[in-house]
């Protein structure tokens, strides 16, 4: 088993690396498609959503997904705009220090999730701006999944 710390420190690392120059509809657009390139190529039941500053750039919804998946992708989306953070980072932030979100921090748990797989769209100088999302699989994964895209669309 990973250590907490570690799992930590390593989501963090990728939020420093990750970040973009620019970010318009047509990047969204791209990065999008990539993911569901990638969905369709291993058959993941995955919906894609991608927001700029609340707007909704990209959705899709690959077979084996469900109404739920939008449910879920609301809820993370939630804890990037609260905390400026990956849903994951902020969920194995919590986990590490024994805590989850809750009353204490003003927040109505059954509206936040999290949980992996929303990701901040972070422009260099400017800061968050929107949230890349996958919903569908294991949180580990959905985070994997944005990760590797975001990854490959800056080397790009």
């Amino acid at each position: 088993m990973t250590d907490p710390q570690a799992l930590v420190a390593q989501l963090e690392e990728q939020e420093r690396r990750l970040v973009f120059a620019r970010f318009d509809n047509d990047d969204a657009w791209r990065l999008g498609s990539a993911i569901v390139a990638l969905g369709r190529e291993r058959s993941l039941p995955i919906t894609v959503d991608i927001r700029r500053h609340g707007h909704q750039l990209f959705h899709a919804a690959l077979p084996g997904t469900a109404p739920d998946n939008d449910r879920w992708i609301e809820r993370k989306i939630r804890v990037v705009e609260r905390f400026n953070a990956a849903s994951f980072l902020v969920g194995r932030r919590l986990a590490a220090a024994g805590r989850t979100l809750g009353p204490d921090e003003g927040i109505e748990p059954a509206d936040y999730a999290p949980h992996g797989g929303s990701f901040p769209v972070r422009i260099a100088d400017v800061g968050v701006v929107g949230t890349v999302t996958v919903s569908g699989l294991p949180q580990a994964d959905d985070h994997a999944l944005v990760v590797e895209a975001i990854e490959a669309f800056l080397a790009g």
